[in-house]
């Protein structure tokens, strides 16, 4: 039997192993964490459990000799991985999954907040006179390096302080991310930078990964969840699209 697979263009590989087709004008950066059968994201969450609803085995009773087909299954909590929370996952009234508008989610103006090896507590000078109006404004920490290891969740992470949420939210960002384990210090259950976002409709995205490969301002950033009704919270694909110099 003869599997062709159409390749439609070059292809080169950068060092995170993402595949870039040369003959375009843009790269895509992939900001996401893969989804593993028993990986934790948040301690005292449980891991997903993946596996086969139907085997390529057991396709074979149903279909034409040679073709044959796996239909996965996948259990988890929607906070796995990297993942966008929508107004309803602090709200009950919020807007969910399914009522967030695309052009709150993809193809934003993007840009990075800086903040390695600094204080926890992000402040308010961290943005202070930078324009984030209708931007994705990522906060790039370097916790990432800490996936899946037990420091990740040891309370020590980077966080956004109540005065710098309420500034993003008055100077009109869209989204805001970070690459931390929370946005909120897990120590202050009022979790201000959550409530105060998501009060105002600016979608959150946290765990995300590889934010240095990201220029400081001009590319454009995509993170779309499933469109669930009635849901708060689920893993994004977020990448960024960088133009080729």
């Amino acid at each position: 039997m003869i599997r062709a697979f159409a390749q439609r263009s070059l292809v080169t590989v950068i060092g995170n192993g993402e595949l870039v087709k040369s003959n375009y004008n843009y790269k895509l950066i992939d900001v996401s964490h893969t989804v593993e059968h028993g990986m934790i994201t948040y301690k005292g969450l449980p891991a997903p459990v993946i596996t086969d609803h139907l085997t390529r085995e057991e396709s074979k009773n149903y279909y034409a000799a040679g073709t044959e087909f796996q239909i996965g299954r996948i259990e988890m909590v929607a906070n796995t991985g990297t993942y966008l929370d929508s107004p309803f996952h602090r709200y009950p009234d919020g807007t969910d999954l399914a009522g967030l508008g695309l052009y709150s989610l993809a193809n934003l103006d993007g840009m990075v907040v800086r903040r390695l090896g600094t204080e926890r507590a992000i402040q308010v000078a961290a943005v202070a006179g930078l324009d984030l109006k209708a931007r994705a404004v990522l906060f790039h920490t370097g916790w990432d390096v800490r996936w899946r290891t037990e420091g990740y969740s040891d309370g020590a992470h980077p966080f956004l302080t109540e005065g710098a949420a309420k500034y993003l939210a008055d100077a009109g960002a869209a989204l805001v991310g970070i690459d931390s384990y929370n946005i909120d210090a897990t120590d202050d259950r009022s979790r201000p930078a959550h409530s105060i976002l998501l009060s105002q409709g600016i979608p959150i995205i946290e765990h995300l990964c590889g934010l240095g490969e990201l220029p400081d301002q001009g590319f454009k950033f995509f993170a779309v969840p499933v469109k669930v009704k009635d849901f708060g919270t689920f893993p994004v694909r977020a990448f960024g699209i960088v133009p080729n110099k």
